[in-house]
């Protein structure tokens, strides 16, 4: 990716909690990429710990860094070896690109590959930008019926639809979903669509429980108030969850897998907790036979999120509270940080 004389905006982390509007040149696309002018970038969880604290584990925010990974736009030039695409295009990009050359990335895991290009991740920038430079190969078109902020949700969308692939989830099951935030709220999406006709949800916001059964939860338990155990056992008739996926990286919501899954059922641990060592009863994980998998990001799922969305099995514009511009950025990072607000988005171009 070369630079252009010509001018761009980006919002740049600077500081903690501090944004600034910087002037930036304008990427040219490389060979075998798109420029991308950016319409709309989903606030992620990640994208407010950063803000926040400035890391996440080992990732720290030396120098000034773009976030934004949940982005979609249009494309305004192609690169020189580019077919398939051209200007006017609208489309959603998936933020990770991998070396494609080490084991994993040749086994098809390219989403575990060590040396992943993933934006928003230091030391590489995001999209809080009014371009980015893009490889087609992890460029998305978006059909007319799908939005950008629409596409922009992808991202989430398809971390759901992993952690539903990582569990198996079929067709008839009963599945638990602990944490209603985007995640968990977008799992639930994707686990109707893999064929679950019961999702259960926990959470310990009323207001999040109450939005999560108008979104089509058959069932919300606030685990502040509730004991999940005797909850799940009332709600399946002491069976438990077929599948469970833990959204929420909450230490009680971890431990607390293991009192709603079935005997033989499937744990997905999803969401990042505070402590990465939480002890589990693995007496409990032998004598029930369970199977423990974790999800990580996302593989082959941008052109099924594009399909769920095309099709209209999948809603994920109606989990956005609240819309900004790229100038109301520190706002817009400050509101997402409140317990009640489930997605914020930045409308680059507004």
């Amino acid at each position: 990716m070369e630079k252009s004389d010509q001018p761009m905006r980006a919002a740049v982390l600077t500081d903690p909690e501090e944004f600034e509007i910087e002037e930036r040149e304008r990427p040219e696309p490389d060979a075998d990429e798109v420029l991308v002018k950016i319409r709309n970038v989903g606030i992620c969880g990640s994208d407010v710990h950063y803000y926040e604290h400035g890391r996440i584990g080992d990732f720290v925010v030396e120098n000034p860094l773009v976030l934004g990974h949940e982005s979609a736009g249009e494309i305004v030039e192609t690169g020189a070896n580019v077919n398939g695409f051209e200007a006017g295009d609208r489309v959603t990009l998936e933020p990770g690109v991998p070396c494609r050359r080490c084991s994993h990335c040749k086994r098809g895991d390219y989403h575990l590959c060590p040396d992943v290009t993933f934006m928003a991740t230091p030391p590489h920038d995001g999209a809080f930008s009014e371009y980015v430079a893009w490889p087609t190969d992890y460029t998305y078109k978006l059909p007319e019926n799908i939005s950008t902020r629409a596409g922009a949700l992808c991202e989430p969308l398809s971390v759901g639809i992993h952690a539903c692939r990582r569990g198996n989830v079929g067709t008839g099951d009963t599945v638990l979903i602990t944490g209603a935030g985007p995640i968990g709220l977008l799992a639930m999406e994707a686990a109707r669509a893999a064929g679950a006709t019961d999702v259960i949800i926990t959470d310990i916001v009323q207001s999040k429980l109450e939005f999560a059964k108008e979104r089509g939860a058959d069932h919300a338990v606030n685990v502040a108030e509730t004991d999940l155990e005797t909850a799940i056992n009332e709600y399946t008739d002491e069976s438990g969850a077929d599948v469970v996926i833990e959204a929420s990286g909450a230490e009680p919501s971890v431990k607390s897998t293991l009192d709603g899954v079935r005997r033989g059922g499937n744990i997905v641990f999803v969401g990042l907790a505070s402590e990465s060592e939480i002890p589990l009863d693995v007496v409990d994980i032998i004598n029930n036979e369970l199977d423990v998998y974790g999800s990580f990001r996302y593989k082959n799922t941008y052109s099924t999120a594009v399909k769920l969305l095309a099709d209209g099995v999948v809603d994920v514009e109606g989990i956005i509270d609240f819309e900004r511009g790229l100038d109301s950025i520190d706002e817009a990072f400050e509101r997402s940080m409140k317990p009640d607000v489930i997605k914020g988005m930045i409308s680059v171009d507004r």
